[in-house]
């Protein structure tokens, strides 16, 4: 008797489910309507200051996220890092800047350094991975740091890090993510006093690349990596909720992806759809999966959106091999559509640039 009411009990969860997914399809076709701009694709890892491509001498780049402000500009927060200190120094020396445009394709002058790398008690070292969002009056710039955890890390042992697996072990596992509150996208930003979520059961040893949206039923949803229990290597994608956009956020105990290593998602509810979407990178591609509940994942029908390792000019069809294409960052328009889906490139120094999604 009590094996046929669970059977039944779960036989209606899954037609509940079958009946949500059904009155909400996934129809979004990310890659259908993509275009890279000639200016992209000819960049090559170049610094340029032209439309699609955001760079810098000076500075490595990593990753972005963008918002139109109050005036009608586009504010660009991304992290970066002194580019005479090497790629690997994101982990100990990155900032989060912020950069304003005319048109979400930029050109992107930078402005100012919302967060320093040199924080409070729990992001001492680094901000790194920024995302920005705008919720209730409130501007929220959520970024990943590392604690020194009683190291007292001179600027001596952070360079050194650089070649020590056994210091940057201790340095990754101490990476925790946070978030800092603005009235304005100019600042000040008041950061937060302690991370707003730690690792818990899908997720093991980090929190890090936080991506929050606000769901249809008003409360925050967050999707966050961390490393998968007793895998060695493998990071997962993982769900946690809060009533609040500063958190703390409560893991849920099914991981969005634990399948395949993943990187980097960015996570957003589609209100045309009625379900929320993520697109995050994986090893060979730009990869977009979908929940209608949040809570159950599937890989979308338009799964592979890009190679992560291959840029092609819609206009001319050439091909052009980058070392890496990482951090999708997706911009919604005026009615919540995706419009542009921002990416970082590595090909002997890192630069963001813009795919654009046409109508």
């Amino acid at each position: 008797m009590i094996k046929r009411l669970l059977a039944v009990g779960l036989m209606g969860i899954l037609l509940q489910n079958t009946a949500i997914a059904e009155d909400n399809p996934d129809t979004l076709n990310l890659k259908a309507n993509m275009k890279i701009s000639a200016a992209a694709f000819n960049a090559h890892g170049k610094r340029t200051a032209v439309a699609h491509v955001f760079g810098d001498k000076n500075w490595e780049q990593w990753g972005c996220g963008v918002i139109k402000g109050e005036d009608d500009k586009y504010h660009m927060f991304y992290a970066r890092w002194p580019k005479k200190l090497g790629h690997n120094a994101w982990l100990t020396h990155s900032e989060i800047a912020h950069a304003v445009a005319e048109k979400p394709e930029g050109p992107y002058t930078y402005v100012d350094t919302a967060l320093s790398c040199n924080g409070g008690d729990w992001d001492q070292i680094t901000a790194h991975n920024p995302k920005i969002k705008h919720f209730d009056g409130k501007y929220y710039l959520y970024y990943i740091s590392t604690h020194d955890s009683g190291m007292n890390a001179s600027e001596d042992k952070l360079q050194k890090a650089h070649s020590d697996k056994g210091y940057w072990k201790i340095l990754r596992f101490n990476q925790r993510s946070g978030v800092a509150v603005s009235d304005s996208l100019n600042g000040p930003w008041k950061r937060c006093e302690k991370p707003i979520i730690e690792p818990s059961g899908p997720i093991a040893n980090l929190t890090v690349n936080p991506t929050v949206t606000k769901g249809s039923d008003g409360k925050y949803w967050m999707m966050i990596k961390g490393d998968k229990p007793g895998s060695g290597r493998q990071r997962n994608q993982a769900i946690a909720i809060s009533d609040v956009p500063v958190g703390p956020f409560v893991l849920q105990p099914k991981p969005a992806i634990d399948g395949f290593d993943t990187e980097d998602a960015d996570l957003w509810y589609d209100k045309n759809r009625k379900r929320f979407y993520a697109l995050f990178h994986m090893h060979k591609n730009i990869g977009l999966i979908t929940s209608p509940d949040g809570l159950n994942w599937t890989k979308a029908k338009s799964f592979k959106v890009t190679p992560n390792k291959t840029l092609i000019n819609a206009e001319t069809g050439k091909q052009r091999r980058i070392k890496r294409v990482e951090r999708p960052f997706v911009l919604l328009d005026e009615n919540d559509e995706p419009m542009m889906i921002f990416v970082t490139a590595l090909q002997g120094s890192s630069y963001n640039f813009v795919l654009t999604l046409e109508k």
